[in-house]
């Protein structure tokens, strides 16, 4: 058994249209959602053996804000090949990881992340979790998947199971989305 969790990068900035969207910053509100998400994880006493991320800034800033939640500072590596990965480069990756960890959390973008929680958790109505999925993966949403596999190498589809999800708004309800009138 393999722990697997996800964390998208949270709000960013979309008020310079002239910045390319690797450079983009996290606004105030994804500095708050990526806090918020970070003293969560501290508080599930969750550890992992490997931390990979993007390293598009509104990831890294990401990083950067939940580890000030941790308090800690903890070893992370930069892999581009998460940024703006479709489900199948993500599952590439994780087959290509060295050392074989018990549990890798990976920090990245949509529609990589979602898509590869609807590719390994199947949809045979045994994960009330993945309709939350189904619904949105919205930024800075952590989520915990069990992988059935000994090691990284033989993640194949189906092979999960969803066991957390955890959105901003739901830690925060001014993190969720903003209503028009």
């Amino acid at each position: 058994m393999k722990t697997l969790a996800l964390f998208r990068h949270a709000k960013s900035d979309w008020s310079d249209a002239r910045a390319r969207d690797f450079d983009r910053p996290l606004n105030t509100r994804g500095q708050r959602g990526a806090r918020a998400m970070g003293e969560y994880i501290r508080d599930t006493g969750r550890t992992f053996e490997r931390m990979i991320a993007s390293p598009a800034v509104r990831a890294a800033e990401t990083v950067e804000e939940a580890s000030k939640a941790w308090k800690c500072t903890f070893k992370l590596e930069w892999d581009r090949r998460i940024y703006l990965a479709s489900s199948a480069t993500l599952i590439d990756l994780l087959k290509d990881l060295s050392g074989d960890p018990q549990s890798v959390l990976m920090i990245g973008h949509n529609p990589g992340l979602e898509d590869l929680i609807f590719d390994l958790v199947p949809d045979d109505g045994s994960s009330p979790l993945r309709d939350v999925v189904e619904e949105k993966f919205p930024t800075a949403t952590f989520a915990v998947l069990e992988l059935d596999v000994a090691q990284w190498a033989d993640v194949t589809e189906g092979c999960a199971r969803l066991v957390e999800i955890k959105r901003p708004r739901d830690l925060d309800p001014t993190l969720g989305p903003q209503l028009i009138d």
